[in-house]
């Protein structure tokens, strides 16, 4: 097994929130040597300088300065968010058994969450001598369950069924005598007095590679940790080039990207015009000679329902990096980035698929639209073939693991060159 397979699976057995992916990034990125920065301080940045910055927890940038005098930025962005479900405050339902009140998070395959063993993961907000701290929060151990009625008292159930998350949907945590357990739990493992939290439920069966030739890799969190993941492994292999690559891994894609972390925020914009003024350079500049590949996966043609894809337009797992089109802008692929997206494939020995929706089924949106709404650069829109799309275990193929790790690294070893004609140039190190 390829090293970064075995890692790549590592890391989405250790991701059970986007808190928890988004440390792992930070880890990461403190091991190569990048500094921290405050959005709440002046920033001091230097030529061979490698910085990164967090929001909320849960959203991440990060970028380095070449030696050379940068023409512009290379940007990559994704999401660290899941569908899933959130525990509410006041959260235990008590009598016979104690049960669990939550609200979905995003829009979610609900019947994969039941019968399965489950936990919570997230970000508490402790009270301490010196004010509020932020602390991560795993619960690692198998500790509730969302139980089915059994077929007997719901023939009709494998017929269709509209779950209803007011009912169909709480997890089991025990008997009647678990009333009042779960805050002296979760205080425990925070370490003192919870103030508030951000906690989801999340499946707590690992990550596992599968198929006659071990070709499929299935796991909670594939959309979009995969993309997050091999962009952040190809932004740190990359060599030096004439541009600033910056990495962003944004929170709230599931739900709108409307909050202070999503895509909707001021986060990129902000980031970019601090990096401009701290270089004494000037953004319009450097923005005319960007580009952005928006990584989010897309759906696999289905083995048993070939008829819901495009029949021309269908990728597989396994084939390679999947560009993704919609002539109504829900992906901001057009020929141009499309064109500069299968150049650097190319230069990878990397294969390219297309994605379109079939013309009768409207999909969903990502990041690539909204992040070109406060920072209009070329953009392409991109991700990895997957099956079960935001299921709470989906599946994709490890080989496309590698392939996008090679197409980011050729990517962000890059700087892009724009003539006013419309003509481009490609330089690669």
């Amino acid at each position: 097994m390829d090293k970064r397979i075995a890692q790549f699976r590592d890391f989405l057995d250790s991701a059970h929130s986007v808190y928890h992916a988004v440390a792992a990034l930070s880890w990461m990125l403190e091991d190569e040597g990048y500094q921290l920065l405050s959005e709440a301080e002046s920033w001091t940045l230097y030529p061979g300088g490698k910085y990164y910055l967090t929001r909320g927890g849960s959203a991440l940038m990060a970028f380095r300065i070449p030696e050379v005098v940068p023409t512009g930025f290379m940007m990559s962005a994704s999401h660290g968010d899941r569908p899933g479900f959130k525990l509410k405050e006041n959260g235990e339902l008590t009598g016979a058994y104690t049960r669990l009140s939550t609200e979905k998070y995003g829009g979610m395959l609900i019947a994969p969450w039941l019968d399965r063993p489950l936990s919570v993961a997230g970000r508490v907000l402790v009270e301490t001598s010196e004010g509020i701290e932020s602390r991560l929060l795993d619960i690692d151990r198998d500790l509730m369950l969302i139980p089915n009625v059994a077929i007997h008292m719901n023939r009709k159930v494998n017929e269709g069924y509209t779950w209803n998350p007011t009912v169909d949907t709480l997890p089991l945590l025990g008997g009647k005598n678990a009333a009042g357990r779960l805050q002296t739990l979760l205080e425990h493992e925070a370490g003192g007095k919870i103030l508030g939290h951000d906690l989801y439920l999340y499946l707590r069966q690992r990550a596992t590679i599968w198929g006659i030739d071990a070709e499929y890799i299935s796991a909670a969190g594939l959309d979009d940790l995969e993309c997050v993941w091999c962009a952040t492994q190809g932004f740190l292999n990359a060599r030096e080039a004439r541009s600033i690559p910056v990495l962003c891994v944004f929170d709230s894609e599931e739900v709108g990207s409307c909050s202070t972390q999503g895509a909707d925020s001021g986060l990129l914009a902000d980031t970019l015009d601090r990096i401009c003024k701290a270089l004494d350079l000037d953004v319009h500049t450097m923005l005319s000679n960007s580009m952005m590949l928006s990584a989010d996966n897309a759906h696999a043609l289905h083995p048993n329902h070939p008829e819901l894809s495009d029949a021309n337009n269908a990728p597989v797992p396994g084939g390679g990096i999947v560009l993704k089109f919609n002539a109504n802008q829900k992906y901001t692929t057009d020929g141009a980035s499309a064109a500069v997206l299968r150049t650097l494939c190319s230069r990878a020995q990397v294969p390219v698929q297309t994605y379109y929706n079939r013309a009768d089924l409207p999909g969903g949106s990502t990041l690539g639209n909204i992040s070109s709404s406060h920072v209009s650069v070329l953009s392409a829109d991109i991700g990895l073939a997957q099956l079960a799309m935001h299921s709470c275990y989906e599946t994709a193929a490890v080989m496309d693991v590698l392939y996008l790790c090679d197409t980011m690294e050729m990517f962000y070893s890059s700087a892009l060159m724009q003539g006013g004609d419309g003509t481009m140039k490609i330089l690669s190190n």
